[in-house]
């Protein structure tokens, strides 16, 4: 009986520990909230996501500004840059092909899982086997990320393990002054 107990027991507690993990997801009108940090100063930004046309679109509102990041099928793919353009140029901002907007590509994440790195905007960010340092957590509940690191300066980047959309859900000592962190993420019906 005290084992039937002991299992029951341990049972619990491993699925309380496993149920405090999450992975965002992106759908159409997925609104995420982000903190930044851009050269000194402290703002918020809402990206909402529309998929549509072979297309992901980020809706961009922050202090007034408000733009639409678009980005190809092909830089979603494959893209191997990463664009930090607040929308202050345009309403409609086009990206090139190769660029990305706080994500990476999927097939720089399919390299970083396979082989512990991959290479954006010309920099190589290896995986930190130390998964708990400076973890992020939405709601209570820490975000399954990977945390890599540039091999060029002191860059961090926490990613989204999700193959499909692999949200940057963090970024930390970027020597462009541009640091964020995700602090919500909510799907709303349309």
């Amino acid at each position: 009986m005290k084992n039937i107990i002991l299992v029951f027991l341990f049972l619990s507690f491993y699925e309380t520990g496993t149920a405090q993990t999450y992975i965002p997801t992106l759908k159409n009108s997925t609104e995420l909230q982000y903190i930044c940090k851009l050269h000194g100063q402290t703002r918020t930004l809402q990206l909402t996501a529309e998929i549509a046309d072979h297309k992901l679109t980020f809706k961009l509102e922050t202090r007034g500004v408000k733009s639409s990041i678009v980005m190809l099928s092909e830089a979603v793919k494959n893209g191997n840059a990463l664009s930090f353009n607040q929308g202050e140029y345009a309403p409609i901002l086009n990206l090139k092909p190769t660029e990305t907007f706080f994500m990476i590509s999927q097939s720089a994440y399919e390299d970083l899982v396979k082989n512990n790195s991959f290479v954006y905007n010309n920099t190589t960010y290896v995986l930190d086997k130390n998964q708990n340092k400076d973890s992020v957590s939405i709601d209570g509940k820490f975000v399954d990320a990977l945390h890599v690191i540039a091999q060029i300066d002191e860059t961090e980047m926490w990613i989204v393990k999700n193959p499909e959309f692999p949200l940057i859900c963090k970024i930390i000592k970027n020597p462009l002054g541009i640091n964020f962190t995700l602090v919500k993420v909510m799907d709303t019906i349309n």
